[in-house]
């Protein structure tokens, strides 16, 4: 890949089983991305660095994962003028990851961290390849056509309740 649009960072290695779904996503997408580690509580001058530094560097979204206090997206999103897309991770400190959710929510006002589901790092990367293709067309008709494949997918599946007897009523 060439130089990155999209910053995936995560509070610990131990997030990347969920945070890897983003990856993968902006990999399906086409779309340029980097992906380390970065803790806002063991490693915060890091953290600052990498924030203040990444629209420098070329990165126009970054992707934050964090679990149990998930203060990582919120700090980043204090530094940086770039979207930041905060991903709650249910982690083993974690309050069914409902603690995450509600640190990256409850952003005060000015300092907005665009929040996904308890674990929804694929949604994360989709996201923000919607937001780089807002501004890309050739990023922007890939995305049509992810969007289609999913229609088509969920119309095969009715196609196959029918067949299987179970699909009735409505026929759109």
């Amino acid at each position: 890949m060439s130089t990155a649009l999209v910053g995936i960072i995560m509070g610990s290695d131990s997030d990347l089983t969920i945070m890897k779904a983003a990856a993968e996503m902006l990999e399906e997408l086409e779309v340029p991305f980097e992906l380390t580690v970065v803790s806002a509580h063991r490693t915060p001058l890091r953290m600052v660095d990498y924030a203040s530094r990444a629209a420098e560097r070329g990165l126009k979204v970054i992707i934050a994962g964090a679990g149990g206090a998930a203060h990582l997206p919120g700090m980043v999103a204090s530094i940086t003028t770039l979207p930041v897309i905060g991903v709650p991770v249910k982690s083993s400190n974690s309050i069914d990851g409902w603690d995450s959710m509600l640190s990256i929510l409850q952003m005060p006002g000015g300092v907005p961290v665009a929040t996904m589901a308890i674990n929804g790092a694929k949604n994360a990367g989709i996201m923000a390849a919607l937001i780089i293709g807002a501004f890309n067309p050739e990023l922007s008709k890939r995305l049509a056509v992810f969007k289609q494949k999913m229609s088509e997918e969920v119309l095969r599946k009715v196609g196959t309740l029918r067949e299987e007897g179970w699909a009735n009523g409505y026929d759109a």
